[in-house]
């Protein structure tokens, strides 16, 4: 019996990619796909808080799904290492899907 050949993955940076930190996340979901909008937060006051969004993002259910079991993996291994993430009470209510 003859192994099928091993299928070559070759990862590339399009001209518009970038990387850049994000401290918070807004996700929409609807029938098709799920839209991440990412940001950061600044808060100059206790009640004065502003999210500068930008870079959006749709992926498929299909993918969302494989982003949720991806990071939950790399959530385990971190906590592993490095001790349990703990989240700030207002981190742990999602209502309204933004993650901050």
């Amino acid at each position: 019996m003859t192994t099928p050949p091993q299928q070559v993955i070759r990862l590339e940076k399009s001209p518009e990619y970038r990387e850049d930190y994000a401290n918070s996340v807004q996700i929409r979901v609807n029938l098709w796909d799920f839209f991440l909008m990412f940001g950061t937060i600044s808060q100059s006051a206790p009640d004065n808080v502003s999210i500068q969004n930008f870079q959006g993002v749709y992926i498929s259910p299909p993918q969302a799904k494989a982003l949720l079991n991806v990071l939950q993996q790399n959530v385990s291994q971190y906590e592993s290492a490095f001790g349990e993430i703990r989240l700030e009470p207002n981190q742990a209510n999602v209502a309204g899907g933004i993650v901050q």
